[in-house]
């Protein structure tokens, strides 16, 4: 329940003065000892919390799990385990785990998909990363369409998906090894283009900082670049500017 909930519910009388009292205690956060929980930050800019998993203690990330599902709000975990995934379904039944983008996500509402970001990777090794773009974008009410292996190696395909990648509001172009796509992507579109460098590739790859130096050296318009393998804050970023292509008019 967010804010505006509360006070709807309390203004046709479904919930009461005790109950809305004990909910607004916990705004802005919630402090469970071990972390501070911001159910306020929806509120404040649009986006719900989000869950780095990756790190934390199984038992802290349950507990954290619990609260959001006591509340029955929304919330994205990324770079979750298989292990801590059992973990949080043993005692939160309704979450959701992708192993492929290692999402973990527990979603009461599914906002209506609206606008379209596009994400493309230059070949099928960049999936994992490009599934933790998507499924933000998509967890925060952006349609997004999925184009896959269409590096620069065999440009063709990429040009063949030209017109489709040019119907998006942004587009995410994720790649290793020389990490090119996203100059050529940014060469062929109007619309803001996020590249992201992934770790993939062979040694002088060096863990994705040879991919990341091609696209912080872009020499193409309207390319901004995220850190390596960072799918979150590029879906993340991409739906923040499909949300203002669908507030213009755009779609």
């Amino acid at each position: 329940m967010d804010v505006r909930e509360l006070l709807e519910g309390v203004k046709n009388q479904s919930v009461n003065i005790e109950e809305a009292e004990q909910y607004l205690k916990e705004l802005p956060y919630q402090n469970l000892g071990f972390c501070r929980l911001d159910h306020h930050r929806a509120l404040r800019n649009g986006f719900g919390e989000v869950i780095y998993c990756e790190g934390k203690a199984t038992e802290h990330l349950v507990k954290i799990y619990q609260s959001f599902q006591a509340r029955r709000e929304n919330v994205l975990g990324t770079r979750a385990s298989q292990e801590q995934y059992q973990a949080v379904k043993a005692a939160v039944p309704e979450v959701l785990y992708d192993s492929l983008g290692r999402t973990l996500k527990l979603q009461y509402e599914k906002p209506q998909l609206t606008g379209e970001v596009a994400v493309c990777t230059a070949g099928t090794s960049d999936i994992p990363v490009a599934e933790e773009a998507a499924q933000t974008a998509e967890f925060f009410g952006t349609y997004v369409n999925r184009i896959y292996d269409v590096g620069v190696a065999g440009i063709h395909r990429l040009l063949e998906k030209t017109e489709e990648i040019r119907r998006a509001n942004c587009v995410v172009a994720i790649a290793g090894m020389e990490g090119a796509l996203g100059s050529v992507v940014a060469g062929l579109v109007e619309r803001p283009v996020i590249a992201v460098p992934t770790s993939v590739g062979y040694g002088a790859n060096l863990h994705g900082i040879s991919a990341l130096l091609t696209m912080l050296n872009s020499c193409a318009e309207g390319l901004a670049v995220v850190n390596i393998d960072n799918g979150f804050g590029a879906g993340y970023m991409a739906a923040q500017i499909n949300r203002l292509g669908v507030e213009g008019g755009r779609r």
